[in-house]
């Protein structure tokens, strides 16, 4: 097991602490904690290219952890009252699809997804916290999901399937 995939499985591990913190109404605690976690992922990708580590393991689980992290406190910030349950809906759906076709294709993140992915970490911050803006920077990044999902739906050809279908 590589530090890498140690700090991802502990980037895992940590998010029930946050969802704990959001459930008792702790939000500041909890978007502390969303930021530690958030961060880490930046810390496995760089340990995994500056040491070599990157492996098949790491390639599956980073962007698992990272839609665990996600998925999880959106639905817990739903389940709150504090966003919107149809972007949530959206967004899932988004994650589920683009997951299962990286099953069979393997796709590096592309700009739009890291973008995707920014915003959704900024709409989180800005739900927890209560801040302005929030359900706006939220359907942002729904955009964001859908776009980028469909970008991802074009590289591994689906579209075109099913128009020859």
């Amino acid at each position: 097991m590589t530090l890498a995939n140690k700090v991802t499985l502990a980037r895992i591990a940590s998010i029930p602490l946050c969802l704990v913190f959001i459930f008792t109404g702790f939000y500041g605690l909890a978007a502390v904690v969303f930021i530690i976690i958030s961060s880490s992922d930046l810390i496995d990708g760089y340990i995994a290219r500056k040491y070599h580590q990157v492996s098949e393991v790491g390639k599956m689980l980073d962007p698992l952890a990272d839609k665990i992290l996600v998925l999880s406190v959106l639905i817990a910030l739903t389940g709150i009252g504090k966003a919107d349950p149809l972007a949530v809906i959206l967004i899932c759906t988004r994650e589920l699809i683009v997951s299962s076709i990286r099953t069979k294709k393997n796709f590096a993140a592309n700009l739009f997804g890291k973008w995707k992915t920014f915003v959704q970490v900024a709409a989180i911050l800005l739900l927890m916290l209560h801040l302005p803006f929030a359900e706006v920077v939220l359907w942002i990044s729904v955009i964001l999901s859908l776009f980028s999902g469909g970008v991802y739906l074009w590289q591994s050809n689906i579209i075109s399937q099913l128009r020859s279908s």
